[in-house]
């Protein structure tokens, strides 16, 4: 039974201190939110159009060298 006890109490500290770090949490406001959110957007939005015009680069100048070697 001592046993039991003693898992119950760990559980029971597990998540007082859960909901004490819980509650030390600051969570961002509606306007910080929305301001990173709209930078993640404009990240993504610009490394893509990045990524697409490597891609197109290399593309061509794969298609260039195969090209040049069939002839």
């Amino acid at each position: 039974m001592a046993e039991t006890a003693k898992k119950d109490a760990k559980k029971d500290s597990f998540w007082k201190g859960m909901k004490t770090e819980f509650n030390k949490i600051s969570w961002p406001d509606k306007t910080e939110t929305i301001k990173e959110s709209v930078a993640v957007l404009c990240v993504s939005v610009v490394l893509g159009l990045a990524i697409t015009l490597m891609d197109t680069v290399i593309q061509f100048g794969i298609n260039f060298l195969t090209s040049i070697g069939m002839q």
